[in-house]
């Protein structure tokens, strides 16, 4: 295999590759590491690369398979890891000045699992400071670029994860949505990205040390999940990510779902409700006649679907009071004395807030009677079908559109407006690409499962992907680099 075809295979592909000595993990690490040379000037989308670990993991892997011993499933596969995902010995900084020099003590569980599996890891991606947005710029580092337009965001908050999965820098990277921050650079991206079931990937320790107050995971809202560009890649890291472990105490057994068996299930029979905007979001009439066109798929597949909405509220609002509850307000704001002046505005003016108990109860209210109306409505369908993202990609430095479809916004709205609620409920959601805007964006498609119901999530994607492909279509700047 040449550089070029190393560097658009597959995880699947690559694993094979490795396992049966066609190739070596050393190779294909500096195939990898040679692309995030000639890339990262025009995507920035590490903000820490590893390059010498990475070399020194591959050498362990390929000794490893010389020697006859077994393997892991990931074994020699890249992987990018989200500054947001506690490593140890390398730095976290989660894009703010504060925590610019943290170096956490131990690694997330995830890490620990697809170390363990045999990936190589080739960096930390760039995130928005803390997670607190839907895009891929932050105080401390390079701004993240969209690889199909440099001039635009990537999404985020896995906004690293999301270009360089898109850019051929890895074929997998691990990501965090507490708000749809896997599925938001998924969609802008033109890739793959889950969000299981709350649960389902234990977090832990969400980058909590006691040195540094105020960096933690989002407990009950937050959902680690993989990026990819095909479903089975993102099925095999879930094999290995999936399962439960005592130190996170919402995690779940995971003995119903067979990740890698749930992408040849068949769909045929199942009842898709199609809802474009939730019934209240502004959405750009492009996304929705690329969202609609889509949903058509599903009938080709042999499901019935519908145009339906479920009926609730706009929990915007409430999606925030959660977010609040979740935060370390306490951490967080004894920050502010130092760093306020360094830190990102609209964060600075979350934290100063003077939240009440009634907004926090009220939003646990709204939260409630939400997943209340979507169980209801999940009685009579298995799937949900929505736009990922309100827009397009759009420019670097803005945290979203004021206006959409001549409708004033809450500029993050634009982006978390129709994934944030699935967060608020817990329940498995992916975006897969659905196709292109007449400017050849990428735009995505939300899939979201019933109660646990991850399976039928990746049984559906992958079916979608099957009928309309997307991973052999890449970015243009990938040619004009000659990668």
């Amino acid at each position: 295999m040449n550089s070029v075809e190393i560097g658009r295979s597959t995880a699947v592909e690559l694993a094979r590759l490795v396992r049966d000595k066609d190739v070596s993990p050393v190779e294909v690490t500096e195939v990898v590491l040679q692309r995030m040379e000639t890339l990262e000037p025009h995507l920035h989308a590490f903000c820490t690369p590893t390059p010498e670990l990475a070399r020194e993991q591959a050498r362990r892997v390929e000794q490893a398979i010389m020697r006859g011993d077994e393997v892991g499933p990931l074994a020699g596969v890249p992987l990018g890891i989200k500054d947001l995902v506690s490593t140890a010995g390398i730095r976290t900084a989660g894009g703010s000045m504060a925590y610019r020099d943290f170096v956490p003590a131990e690694d997330d569980v995830v890490v620990e699992r697809l170390g363990a599996a045999g990936a190589i890891t080739i960096g930390k991606t760039n995130v928005p400071e803390f997670g607190y947005s839907g895009v891929g710029h932050n105080p401390v580092f390079e701004t993240t670029r969209n690889p199909w337009n440099t001039e635009l965001t990537p999404g985020g908050s896995s906004s690293g994860s999301g270009a360089a999965v898109a850019a051929g820098l890895g074929p997998v990277a691990v990501g965090s949505d507490g708000g749809g921050s896997v599925r938001i650079p998924a969609a802008l991206c033109g890739i793959f990205g889950m969000k299981p079931s709350m649960g389902r990937v234990p977090l832990y320790p969400g980058c909590r040390d006691e040195r540094y107050p105020g960096f933690s995971s989002w407990e009950s809202l937050e959902h680690i999940g993989p990026l990819s560009r095909t479903v089975a890649d993102a099925a095999l890291m879930l094999s290995v990510m999936a399962g439960p472990d005592p130190r996170d105490r919402h995690s779940i057994p995971c003995a119903d779902v067979h990740w890698l068996d749930a992408i040849a299930e068949d769909v045929r029979g199942l009842r898709v409700a199609l809802s474009l905007d939730w019934g209240y979001a502004a959405v750009a009439p492009e996304v929705r006649s690329v969202v609609s066109a889509a949903a058509t798929v599903f009938e080709g597949l042999g499901c019935s679907v519908e145009l339906r909405d479920p009926g609730w509220d706009d929990p915007y609002l409430a999606f925030w009071g959660a977010v609040a509850q979740d935060s370390d307000l306490a951490g967080m704001r004894a920050l502010l004395p130092e760093h306020a002046a360094q830190m990102t505005p609209h964060l600075v003016d979350f934290l100063q807030r003077p939240w009440t108990a009634e907004e926090l109860t009220a939003a646990r209210t709204a939260r409630q009677a939400l997943s209340n109306t979507m169980w209801r409505f999940m009685q009579d369908v298995d799937l949900v079908l929505t736009p990922t993202v309100c827009v397009p990609a759009f420019p670097v430095h803005m945290q979203g559109p004021e206006k959409v479809d001549g409708r004033i916004v809450p500029p993050p709205a634009a982006t978390v407006a129709l994934t944030s609620p699935i967060n608020l409920t817990g329940q498995p959601a992916a975006s897969v690409p659905a196709g292109f805007t007449a400017g050849g964006l990428p735009v995505g498609m939300q899939i979201i499962g019933g109660h646990l119901a991850d399976r039928t999530v990746l049984a559906a994607s992958a079916a979608f992907e099957a009928a309309a492909p997307w991973s052999g279509r890449w970015p243009g700047l990938l040619d004009e680099l000659g990668l």
